[in-house]
């Protein structure tokens, strides 16, 4: 950086109150996320639901199964996508406390959050319920990218926005923030990133809040065990070295490349030619303020929203173009099946399901009835038989009677028996019933993309365009994976 860097000898200086001038409260510069339902309590029935019974295939949890508390996706009877956090059975032994905090971190609304939308506390289960965000973390972006590394400008808009998710928090009495890292930073349908509202929520069993390598965790919880608002700000000097470097850099070792004037070996490579000396030297001089040792010479919120903003580069440019992920229906290009839901033609979807048989249904029905060979068992095949049947011939009234016998009996489960009745349903003008069975066949096979293009037809029937485009993406994507398997 050459005398540039003679700038760094600030590096201890630290950032007080009206050092720097008001950008004004976070709240007021992005306003709050209003078109957000209230907090409420869910059941274990209805998040087992959304989540296909906690299926595996739901689970987006960075560490899979492997992880302490495990994320999965899912949906709501309402089609709203969520992410339901599922605690370790010892997380929160206390109902009382988990309850007050989930409650407390609900009354947050705002947009550069993964809002908060609810909870269940039932028995042993401790599950919170947020808002999907279905572009990844920024870990992934950062240090596992696939297809390009992640733009300057972009890495300063993640700086921005997530100080000014802190100072929102701080303005509402939530600045503590339990291991900030890049795994907590989410990007949202436009690729906007978002700080995730899982962190605000104590841990109330030993305190213990930093679970990252010691190497990263501020020098004040390694003596106390406590985290405190400055503790927060350290985290995010972490966030800075992060964003610069594309790599995880242990503090110290960063701040000894620091005090060496030895910026370039702390900067990613694939950043060459992007930005200046000043755009580099401002935010290493950030985030050495926000890793001193000392917590109260560490900048707040406010200061650090005043300090980002000046440097943002191509603020007119969407999130979702720097970032390079494609937005809305412009996601990727429809199959034959997908066009045929997006035109709700009827026909097609009932020629293809006719093809497809009941191979998707893993020998369910088959397995049963080589089992217990009962006259009841005899009966509600003989149903299905017969809806089967109807289906063919497209008597769709009749094949609803039929199944619904088959499905009422409850002795045997397929996922193509509620995918049929879906459809018939949707052949009798009956949109709403259609969804109610879409959704029921992907609750049974989450993978299954027949059951999200069902659930597309029937909210265009229904006149819900906006979720029924998500359903139309989700069985786009199932339906690749399914012919790539």
């Amino acid at each position: 950086m050459g005398c540039e860097f003679s700038r760094l000898c600030s590096c201890c200086d630290t950032v007080q109150d009206g050092v720097v001038a008001d950008p004004g409260n976070a709240e007021n510069e992005v306003g709050e996320a209003s078109d957000l339902p209230a907090f409420r309590e869910y059941s274990i029935e209805q998040l087992r639901t959304a989540t296909s019974g906690f299926s595996i295939e739901n689970i987006v949890s960075e560490h899979g199964e492997k992880a302490p508390n495990v994320v999965y996706k899912g949906k709501l009877a309402n089609q709203r996508r969520i992410a339901v956090k599922r605690f370790n059975r010892s997380a929160w032994p206390d109902a009382r406390q988990f309850l007050e905090e989930a409650r407390a971190v609900g009354q947050l609304r705002n947009p550069r959050l993964a809002n908060l939308l609810g909870c269940c506390c039932e028995g042993d289960e401790r599950l919170l319920v947020a808002e999907f965000m279905p572009h990844e973390t920024l870990a992934k972006h950062l240090f596992h990218w696939e297809t390009q590394p992640m733009q300057w400008a972009m890495r300063l808009r993640v700086a921005l926005y997530l100080a000014e998710a802190l100072e929102y928090c701080t303005s509402r009495g939530r600045a503590l923030y339990h291991d900030l890292n890049a795994y907590r930073i989410v990007f949202d349908d436009d690729a906007n990133p978002r700080l995730s509202c899982f962190g605000l929520m104590k841990n109330s069993r030993d305190g213990k809040s930093y679970s990252t390598n010691l190497a990263f965790t501020p020098p004040e919880y390694l003596r106390t065990g406590r985290v405190t608002p400055e503790s927060v700000m350290y985290s995010f000097g972490t966030l800075l070295l992060d964003l610069l470097s594309g790599k995880h850099i242990p503090p110290s070792h960063a701040l000894d490349l620091i005090r060496d004037r030895n910026l370039q070996m702390l900067t990613d490579s694939c950043l060459e030619g992007q930005f200046s000396n000043d755009d580099g030297t401002e935010l290493v001089r950030l985030a050495s303020r926000c890793l001193q040792y000392e917590p109260r010479e560490r900048p707040n919120p406010r200061s650090l929203v005043s300090a980002l903003i000046p440097v943002q580069k191509e603020t007119e440019v969407a999130s979702h173009v720097l970032m390079g992920i494609a937005q809305g229906g412009s996601a990727m290009p429809l199959t034959a099946l997908g066009e045929a839901c997006l035109r709700t033609d009827l026909t097609f979807i009932h020629g293809v399901m006719e093809k497809l048989g009941y191979k998707d249904d893993e020998g369910a029905a088959t397995e049963l009835s080589f089992g217990m060979w009962t006259n009841q068992i005899h009966d509600t095949l003989n149903s299905k038989k017969k809806g089967d049947s109807a289906f063919r011939h497209k008597e769709f009234k009749a094949a609803i009677d039929y199944y619904t016998q088959f499905i009422d009996v409850g002795t045997m489960v397929s996922p193509t028996v509620f995918a049929r009745r879906s459809l018939s349903h949707l052949m009798s003008d009956n949109p709403q019933e259609a969804l109610n069975d879409a959704v029921q066949a992907q609750v049974i096979s989450p993978i299954w993309h027949i059951a999200s293009y069902l659930q597309a037809a029937a909210l265009f029937a229904l006149g819900r365009e906006n979720e029924a485009q998500i359903a139309l993406r989700e069985g786009t994507v199932l339906e690749e994976k399914h012919e790539a398997a």
